[in-house]
């Protein structure tokens, strides 16, 4: 082998050592692209997460400050047939000694006051 034939071999190896390096290259720089956007993309997905949760924060927390406003209406209310129940159960018989016609004494009064409604 004639030192032309050993430099030429010798170029060869080299220009193919450096295509392998090279290509090894562009796939380690597609990697570390596709990485790069692949945390991007994992980043603006978990802050779209945190803001929503925000989001839902804000409105249970809306939802129970109305909540507590209807509860003390609701508890208003109750308190008012509290009263009403407790009335109708001290009141005497309208007919002593018949439950049923008292029952229907004050089914009759109870009926002409929700007529006047």
């Amino acid at each position: 082998m004639s030192l032309l034939q050993t430099l030429l071999v010798a170029l060869g190896l080299s220009v193919a050592g450096n295509a392998v390096l090279g290509w090894a290259w562009v796939g380690a720089r597609e990697k570390a692209a596709t990485s790069v956007l692949q945390r991007d993309d994992a980043r603006a997905a978990a802050s779209a997460c945190s803001d929503a949760t925000d989001d839902l924060r804000d409105l249970a927390d809306k939802r129970a400050a109305e909540a507590k406003k209807a509860q003390a209406a609701a508890r208003t209310v109750a308190l008012g047939h509290q009263v009403s129940a407790q009335t109708i159960l001290a009141t005497p018989a309208a007919v002593p000694g018949d439950a049923c016609a008292s029952a229907q004494v004050r089914v009759d009064g109870w009926l002409r006051g929700r007529a006047g409604q």
